[in-house]
């Protein structure tokens, strides 16, 4: 398959940076909504500096007494109504209850001491009362119990006897009835401790839940970041006037209470604001501004009022929140309420700033912004002895061929490419880590770890053709990234792959560099058309990625004379009815597709006549992936009888074992 080539366009939708040709496929960020205005300042009077910050409210002692009374009426209405019995109706011993004993109407009789309680064979009533089966009595001191006895066995009632009982103590009676109300209100008092406040459990949840750093603990200094220097030199003002605030107040300067770091995913925007507030030598407030949204109405303004309240305690200080594009309301309200003398400076951190709302970045607000991009080769370089000042190297690693061998990763990739290596020299048992420790990590990251599939030799020679296809194209085809290295060994979802990288870091391409990416992508699916008369479904990932370039040069990028300089494709995959989606007629959009598919189908037909002119090379580079499997990028030029075209320099992945790790 060709889902491990790696081939970056400026700007594409498809496609990473230019710097990311590492990458295998998109490279997707999440879309954030903006929010509405703020809605004002605090009252008049009220000084917005001296505001205290929220409290839950107090709840007054008569409050508890009414709840704990309260609580004792429930339990004993419920205790009581569970304890009673159903209703008897109370019968005179004599004459009532004795002639329906002689009647034969008495069914059985519970004597409990002189109170006696039974039940009718048949349903009567007594002195107007409800008809009933179940009744009760007493027994006279003075009655003749024996002929009684006597009575109740001619006629066959059926007599029980409960003993005599003197009660249970008062205090048993009282835990029963009120103990699970005092475990309750025990309980409730635990967990209101355990909230950490007694006077009300719900004040815990609006409390900020930002990690707090001081500058006497894990510090980390401009020394820390590396390969983004340009962004390091825009924050030297923002850690000058939290050092020395005077200098700027004496002169009515202001400084910007916001900074707003906008860059990919994994550039360092973080780290930049932490090393900002660890070279102030100030208290540094970091949160998400996801942990500010909760399903209780109100929860997260109040957050960002305890979060505020805070820093403005420990100023100077510096509040960094990412995921910019939430919770704006309350933080917009906040930036409002700082005066020049306010020594708090709100850093945020975006991948979309192009979704975020105008009000955020007017001034006084979040007014100055500072791009933080993927690093250049240098900045690569530097990054990677930072990561590596805990990791022993061996002599043969060079951190210089290794920053040129990884075009467009940016410091997290790079963190991770050290880790990666140091774990797989441990496993290896080695002492230090080596030149091919760095290279297989890099692999199992750039092609993805190797899957151990039983394939059938068809399916082995028909990966070799397509994986081939790819490389001869690419070999040949001018305007194309030197193929690096060749492998039919299944990695990661693809069953193949063929890796292509240029020698230095692109900002820009031209058309015939675009067209020679479709070329390559066709490749795989040419020759198979080729040697094995038709396709597979192993090239869907390829049909993608050069439907996608050829939809950009036409619709964004003006490669086409039929559309002309015109933006006609959706940004960054907007659908039509979103905001920032071009508005296209249907006409227009019959013409992109036109165009798409002319550009697609020439570059096919020029590579099926390429590799049918070139198809002895294809066959000796096939037959060279089937003995070896893996190919490094002086192994696939000399396997396919190819020499290399004098802008290819050598080596973006260093010679890789063929043995599995």
């Amino acid at each position: 398959m060709f889902g491990g080539e790696a081939r970056g366009v400026e700007g594409g939708l498809c496609l990473p940076h230019p710097g990311h040709s590492w990458h295998r496929g998109l490279v997707s960020t999440d879309s954030q909504r903006g929010s509405t205005p703020p809605r004002g300042r605090p009252p008049s009077g009220v000084s917005e500096n001296e505001k205290p910050p929220g409290r839950p409210p107090r709840i007054r002692v008569a409050w508890w007494i009414a709840l704990v009374i309260g609580l004792f009426a429930i339990n004993y209405y419920a205790g009581s109504r569970a304890t009673q019995s159903p209703s008897r109706v109370r019968v005179p011993y004599s004459p009532f209850f004795l002639k329906q004993v002689t009647a034969g109407h008495v069914k059985e009789i519970t004597s409990k001491g002189t109170a006696i309680q039974g039940t009718f064979t048949q349903k009567e009533t007594y002195n107007g009362s409800k008809a009933t089966t179940r009744f009760k009595t007493e027994v006279p001191t003075f009655a003749n119990t024996d002929a009684l006895s006597q009575l109740l066995q001619r006629k066959g009632v059926v007599v029980n006897a409960q003993p005599l009982q003197t009660g249970a103590p008062w205090w048993e009676n009282l835990l029963l009835g009120f103990g699970p109300t005092l475990l309750f209100l025990l309980l409730l008092v635990w967990l209101m401790r355990r909230a950490g406040n007694v006077q009300g459990m719900l004040g815990a949840f609006g409390r900020s839940r930002a990690r707090r750093y001081e500058p006497s603990g894990d510090r980390v200094t401009f020394a820390d970041v590396a390969g983004i220097d340009e962004a390091k030199a825009e924050l030297t003002e923002v850690v000058d006037f939290l050092r020395t605030p005077d200098k700027y107040l004496k002169l009515g300067g202001r400084i910007p209470h916001g900074v707003l770091l906008a860059g990919p995913p994994g550039t360092g925007k973080t780290l930049l604001a932490r090393a900002v507030a660890g070279e102030a030598n100030v208290p540094f407030f970091s949160m998400s501004a996801s942990e500010f949204v909760e399903a209780i109405v109100g929860i997260g303004a109040s957050r960002v009022r305890d979060l505020f309240a805070q820093a403005k305690e420990a100023a100077p200080a510096i509040v960094f929140n990412d995921e910019r594009e939430q919770t704006l309301n309350q933080i917009l309200t906040e930036m409002d309420g700082f005066d020049s003398s306010t020594s708090v400076i709100v850093i945020g951190a975006t991948n979309r700033p192009d979704v975020l709302d105008q009000a955020l970045l007017r001034p006084g607000r979040f007014d100055r912004r500072v791009a933080v991009q993927p690093p250049d080769r240098a900045g690569r370089e530097a990054i990677l002895e930072v990561h590596t000042r805990g990791v022993p190297l061996g002599p043969d690693v060079d951190l210089g061929r290794i920053a040129a061998t990884t075009p467009g990763m940016v410091g997290a990739d790079l963190a991770n490419l050290v880790n990666e290596a140091a774990l797989l020299a441990a496993r290896r048992n080695h002492d230090v880590v080596m030149e091919a420790d760095v290279t297989d990590a890099l692999e199992r990251i750039v092609l993805g770890a190797e899957r151990q599939v039983m394939m059938s030799h068809e399916d082995k020679r028909r990966t070799a053709y397509h994986e081939g296809g790819h490389a001869i194209v690419g070999m040949l085809t001018e305007g194309a990234d030197p193929v690096r290295k060749i492998s039919i060994i299944p990695r990661g979802v693809s069953l193949g792959v063929t890796f292509s990288a240029p020698e230095a870091d692109r900002y820009s391409y031209e058309r015939r560099e675009l067209e020679a990416k479709i070329k390559v992508a066709l490749g795989g699916r040419s020759a198979e058309e080729i040697v094995f008369d038709e396709p597979t479904t192993g090239a869907e990932s390829d049909i993608q990625q050069l439907t996608e370039i050829a939809r950009q040069m036409v619709g964004r990028w003006g490669m086409s004379t039929k559309i002309g300089p015109v933006a006609v494709t959706p940004v960054d995959g907007r659908g039509p009815f979103l905001p920032g989606a071009a508005e296209v007629s249907q006409h227009t959009q019959e013409l992109i597709d036109d165009e798409v598919r002319r550009i697609v189908e020439a570059a096919h037909e020029q590579v099926v006549a390429l590799l049918k002119e070139n198809r002895d090379k294809l066959d000796s580079l096939a037959a060279a992936l089937l003995e070896h499997e893996t190919l490094d990028e002086d192994e696939a030029y000399a396997a396919a009888h190819v020499e290399r075209r004098p802008d290819d320099a050598t080596g973006a992945l260093a010679p890789a074992a063929r043995s599995a790790v």
